[in-house]
This record gives C-alpha cells, structure tokens and sequence, in this order.
C-alpha cells in the first residue's frame, strides 16, 4: 500500500514537471505528426496530475474553498488561452471566445453534472446534495449566460451578435461583481450551504485521513498551477493541428471551441467524478457550477478588456439553437437541484443534452 502511495506521489511531483519542459521545447516551433501525440501524451499526464494535487489542496483547506481554488486556477488560464488564440487572429477567431464560454457551461451545467450524478446514484441510489447552495449556482450561471451570451443576439447598438462598447464595459463589471458575490457567498456568508451532505452510516474515504502539513499543501497547490499552465500551454500548441484538422473535415468552426473546453476542463472533469465515487456529491456540483460561472465571470471581463487591442470584431451572441439547448439546460437544471436529491434519471437527462450539444456543434 505504501508503495503505491509512494509511487503516485513520484509521478504526480515529475508529471507536470516533464509536461513544462514539453510545453518550454515545443512552444512556437512546427511539430510533426508525431511529435503533438507525444504534446498530447503529456497533456493526459498533466490533467491527471492536476486532479492530485487539486484534491490535496482541497483536503486541507476543505470544502468549498478546495473547489473554488481548481476552478479559479483552470479558469484564469482558460482566459490567457483565450486571449492568446484570439490575438492577431482578426475575424478568423471573432467567435472563439462566445464558443469556448458556451461550450464551458454544457460541458460542466451537462456533461459534468451528469456524469457525476450518475456515478452517484450507481454508487447510493440516490446522489444527494444540499439544495440551497446549488440552486443559487444554477440561477448565477443562467443569469451570467444570458446576460453574456443571449442578449447581444438582440440588442441593437451595434450591428450582428454583438455588444457595444458601453454594453461590454456594463456586462464585464456585471459578470465580475456576480461572480464576486457568489465567491463570497460560497466561502463566507453561506458556506453551510456549500458542504457535502452528511448520511447516515456513510463515511467517506477521507474522513478518517489525516489532512497533509503545509509544506505538502504548499508543494501540491505550485504543482498544481504548474499542471494546469502545462495543460492550457500545450492545449495551445494542439490546436493549430485541431483547427487543420476542423477545417479539412470541413467541420463548423465552434468545433475549435468545444474540443478546446474539453481539454481544458477534463481536470475538473475527473476530480468531479472522484468526488462522486467518494460520496461526495455536492463537492461534484461546487466543481461543475463552480467552473461555469467562474468561466464567465472571469472570462468575459478578461475579453472586454483585451478588446481594447485584439483585432477584429468580439461576437458573442449565440444562435438559435444554443439558445434553445441553454433553456432547456436552465429548466432541467432547477428541477434537478431543488429536490436536493437525484436519481439515474437525472444524470442520463443532462448527459442526453449535452449529447445533443456535442452532436449539434458538429453538425448543426
């Protein structure tokens, strides 16, 4: 047991640390074919590696706040990568931002959530969670989505699906200060609501683990943010060949956007599942809801501001069918969370939609 203890310690500590050196030799250079599966080989390493140290952190510092440090930790890199792909792009990577965003919220209000309730019910029955505290993260990410992603569909300032200038500088200080009082909510005000849901005659593996010292949590939180640099950088180097390989299939451009969300949030992906392995399904739904809006509320006030020298035009409005799957995500979403308590039923529901998305963005 000890030994592979030992042993998973040993490639967590060298996996991001060979996934950097990956990410400082392959930046900006053209790679062959072989050479992006080797970038991806490590990219896998690093996710996994991230997933570890994530839930070190978040056994010391505890719930919700080692959710909150994932989230925010994928999130403000999602953004650089964002701003990165966007810069001197033009009109060619105008709507990278509205699908990556988009393609954040069905992958984890959908696939994340759907996942995990699933794993939870296979496991209990019943997945159960508190529904205060997940019934307010729901009703953020929908007012975050709509006021980011529906209304520059409609407003009429500014030609296309776009905002204005003052309707971006009004909906970044929005989505900022959301996301600001939802943190707090979440860590201060109301953190009970937040917390894994005790059962009777359940106990989790973690329960009885004695929380690792400072110099581990220390050690894990900068491997963590190693993992995840790692993670968005070599994501990055992928993309060219993803984009290369969009375009010859001959496939929509918001393709880019969703394989990019995928990639960037398989590391909350798999630490969402594990917590519903372990019998914890509201850290699952702090990870999910966590992320969505954490990848709105940061990432659209981080756009508006890169606008200010990105050329080419910010597109941002979604279309008609996106607006139909994010009202039928919304409805589906507050009927799961309110009972505060979930079956197969549920989790296949949110899976079936984000199906749709994913099949859809294909072939719309």
């Amino acid at each position: 047991m000890s030994s592979s203890v030992g042993l998973t310690r040993q490639w967590t500590t060298w996996g991001p640390v060979v996934a950097a050196v990956a990410l400082g030799f392959a930046w900006g250079r053209g790679l062959p074919g072989f050479v992006v599966g080797i970038v991806a080989a490590c990219l896998f390493a690093a996710v996994l590696a991230a997933v570890h140290h994530a839930e070190v952190v978040a056994h010391r510092v505890g719930e919700p706040f080692g959710s909150l440090v994932l989230a925010v930790a994928v999130t403000v890199i999602e953004v650089g990568l964002i701003v990165t792909l966007m810069a001197g792009g033009g009109e060619k990577t105008s709507t990278y931002a509205r699908d990556t965003v988009f393609a954040a919220v069905m992958i984890t209000c959908n696939g994340i959530v759907g996942l995990s309730l699933l794993v939870g019910a296979l496991r209990n029955r019943v997945a159960v969670f508190n529904a205060e505290g997940s019934g307010g993260a729901v009703a953020t990410v929908c007012t975050l989505a709509t006021m980011t992603l529906v209304l520059p569909t409609f407003t009429t300032s500014h030609a296309g699906p776009e905002f204005s200038g003052a309707q971006l500088a009004f909906a970044a200080v929005a989505s900022l200060c959301l996301y600001g009082v939802f943190v707090a909510v979440q860590t201060f005000r109301h953190r009970d609501y937040f917390l894994p849901v005790a059962r009777p005659c359940h106990e989790s593996e973690d329960d009885h683990a004695d929380p690792p010292t400072d110099r581990e949590t220390w050690a894990s939180l900068g491997l963590l943010v190693l993992a995840l640099v790692a993670v968005v950088g070599l994501a990055k180097i992928i993309s060219p060949t993803i984009e290369d390989g969009v375009e010859s299939a001959g496939l929509p451009k918001a393709v880019v956007g969703v394989i990019i969300a995928l990639m960037v949030l398989l590391p909350e992906t798999l630490a969402a599942v594990r917590a519903a392995r372990r019998d914890r399904m509201q850290t699952s739904l702090n990870l999910a809801y966590g992320s969505a809006i954490a990848s709105i509320g940061l990432t659209i006030p981080a756009i508006a501001l890169a606008s200010i020298w990105l050329s080419g035009p910010l597109v941002l409005g979604v279309g008609a069918v996106h607006m139909v799957l994010l009202v039928l995500t919304a409805v589906v979403s507050a009927l799961t969370v309110v009972p505060g308590r979930a079956t197969l039923l549920q989790g296949g529901v949110h899976l079936s939609i984000f199906a749709a998305f994913v099949f859809l963005s294909f072939s719309p």
